[in-house]
């Protein structure tokens, strides 16, 4: 192959390469945060697609929404501009896993989020196929396009989803491509082998997409939005949205279906052992429900639809790797699908990834100054983490070329804190999705109070504007007002209140309570209560879900606060990135090796490394402690 004749195409502060969920948040944090940045990918015409299903959020996932949102992404503002109906999950449970989900118009999605990208200030958005990055001397210098291009550059950001090496396996058919008939990244990942990365493959599959009019929705179940919309952007909060939003409906797969599988399996590319790659355990395709859950006797099948302009529908829960023609006759068999048309078939695709333990929590490389890894490529699967790893690499990227203090959220400040240290800390071997039960301090990380968890820390990174940030202060200042005025109104144990509590299914008093007592109790809610306090002003609902969030979990969220503080005191015993644990002695063998190569940056980080024992954090806190006074007499 001839030689690659470079020429210079500019000079910016930093190259993000791929235009997907993490390349874009990390395109806008840097560009907003004044770096000069360029966004190169493959195509123009992929940005944020939506390549599998077409929803945002989800449980846990949610709470990744929200916090981006909070801290200045854009996510939330994209898809409250583009949904097609919206439901919040976990209703009847507690405010800790309720997770807003919503279904997205997949064109208008990528198209809205391109304006976006294109008036932004410092940014360029570019179509061009980056096949090497330049790295000298253990720093990053630029990247080189496949028509030459060299962009010299500070920092880059690679994001680049499932494009490297992309292969798609549909039956005993496959070959080189990137998501949904897109051209895959083949010569980078050539290049990154050889510069020395080790590169891992990973899988994910999505099911077909069918034709609406195909459909008998008689045979199924409607699933309708909410009937209060309620937006996933905090500067949308009290908008009124009126939005004719869109069904889905709930089918079930039949013994049929089954069968068919069943006889089929050798012919499905995961089981004849043709895909190297891990599949997402906890979205398996429909071959492996019928194998792990053997004795059901049916799955369920959700109809999504994917937009208002096209009459393409998500059969979510049938993501498959048979071959075509056995999808075309399994599918028949799903109640309400027995003259089903393909518009696509499901596929499976496989891509490479890295080890994310060779990363730093501000995303940035352990040993290549000012290269930072975002989204797939990390091992992580779905839109939402991908879009919280590329803010935090956007963020770092900006404040290394800054000379600012590195920005990493911690597992007790955000899910995105969670999700970035179980990638760095404990790897992963398939592709890690987020979830609610991940979160130990899931109590205090709510959804809903993810603007006062993070809001101020977008503003002091100058993501989040003063406008925005004092609607926080005000939302704040009102919940407080309420709280102390809730426990100043009396509610004295009169014949007419006992009755109206007994009305309300809840217990007499026989003394004056409060309101703010009266909330406490189960049955009882900020709504219900107000039948005892004729002065309550009309809030805002986002603000009364504060208020009796906060009544409610007192006592449990002052315990957790209680967890956190014995948490954040091994976090804050730093380590240094650059020591050899083999100066220390009493470490087992594991725990030496594990520390040298993931390299925590604190002590409570090192205490979650799989393989470092309660013993081995005992022996480091004793050689720090022992280290710390040697210093003091030395000074």
């Amino acid at each position: 192959m001839e030689e690659l004749k470079t020429y210079n195409a500019g000079e910016v502060d930093v190259v993000v390469i791929g235009a997907g969920h993490a390349g874009v948040e990390a395109a806008l944090a840097s560009s907003r945060m004044g770096m000069k940045t360029i966004m190169l990918t493959m195509s123009l015409d992929s940005i944020v697609a939506l390549s599998c299903n077409p929803n945002i959020g989800g449980t846990g996932k949610g709470h990744l929404v929200r916090e981006i949102d909070a801290l200045g992404g854009e996510m939330a503002l994209n898809i409250d501009k583009t949904f097609i109906q919206s439901r919040m999950l976990n209703t009847s449970k507690g405010p800790a896993v309720h997770s807003l989900r919503v279904q997205a118009d997949k064109k208008a999605y990528h198209i809205e989020m391109k304006k976006v990208l294109e008036n932004q200030e410092n940014l360029k958005i570019s179509q061009a196929e980056v096949i090497d990055i330049v790295i000298e001397d253990g720093k990053v210098k630029g990247v080189i396009t496949r028509t030459g291009a060299m962009y010299k550059a500070q920092a880059v950001i690679l994001a680049s989803g499932t494009y490297l090496r992309g292969r798609v396996y549909i039956g005993e058919v496959n070959y080189s491509s990137g998501p949904d008939g897109m051209f895959p990244s083949n010569i980078l990942s050539e290049n990154l082998i050889k510069k020395g990365f080790k590169l891992r493959r990973m899988k994910t599959g999505t099911p077909a997409r069918v034709h609406k009019d195909s459909i008998d929705y008689s045979k199924m179940e409607i699933q309708p939005g909410d009937d209060e919309i309620i937006p996933f952007s905090f500067l949308n909060m009290g908008k009124k949205f009126h939005v004719e939003q869109v069904p889905c409906h709930l089918t079930y797969t039949t013994p049929k279906v089954h069968d068919i599988i069943r006889e089929n399996l050798h012919r499905s590319p995961m089981y004849a052992g043709n895909i190297e790659g891990v599949g997402p355990r906890y979205c398996p395709s429909i071959e492996d429900k019928i194998v792990r859950f053997a004795d059901k006797e049916r799955h369920q099948i959700f109809i999504e639809p994917e937009g208002l302009t096209t009459k393409e529908m998500y059969v979510q829960g049938a993501s498959s790797t048979l071959p075509e023609e056995v999808q075309k006759q399994m599918y028949k068999e799903i109640i309400g699908l027995e003259n089903v048309e393909f518009m696509r078939p499901a596929y499976a695709i496989e891509y490479d990834s890295i080890d994310p333990t060779i990363l730093k929590r501000t995303m940035e490389h352990m040993e290549i100054k000012n290269l930072f890894f975002a989204g797939q490529i990390n091992g992580s699967s779905g839109y939402e983490e991908a879009a919280g790893q590329g803010l935090v690499a956007g963020i770092n990227a900006s404040l290394n070329i800054q000379g600012r203090e590195p920005f990493v959220l911690d597992r007790s400040e955000a899910y995105i804190g969670v999700l970035i240290d179980d990638l760095v800390t404990k790897g992963t071997d398939e592709p890690y999705r987020m979830m609610t039960s991940r979160a130990e301090y899931r109590l205090t990380l709510r959804q809903d109070n993810a603007d006062l968890r993070l809001t101020k820390k977008g503003y002091e990174l100058g993501l989040v504007t003063e406008e925005r940030y004092n609607m926080l202060i005000e939302k704040e200042k009102q919940v407080n007002e309420e709280l102390e005025r809730l426990k100043k109104v009396k509610v004295n144990p009169t014949e007419e209140n006992n009755k109206r509590l007994e009305e309300l299914g809840s217990t007499t008093t026989q003394t004056p309570t409060t309101v703010s007592e009266l909330i406490r109790r189960p049955e009882l809610n900020y709504e219900s209560t107000s039948i005892f306090d004729p002065e309550r002003k009309e809030l805002l609902r986002e603000i009364r879900l504060q208020v009796e969030t906060q009544i409610k979990y007192e006592g449990y969220i002052k315990k957790q606060m209680i967890q956190i503080e014995q948490f954040k005191k091994l976090e804050k015993k730093r380590l240094d990135l650059d020591f050899d644990y083999s100066l220390i002695k009493g470490l087992s063998n594991e725990a030496l090796q594990k520390l040298n190569k993931i390299k925590p940056d604190s002590v409570g980080q090192a205490s979650r490394i799989s393989g470092v024992s309660p013993a081995d954090i005992n022996v480091l806190l004793i050689y720090l402690e022992q280290k710390r006074r040697k210093d003091a007499m030395d000074d």
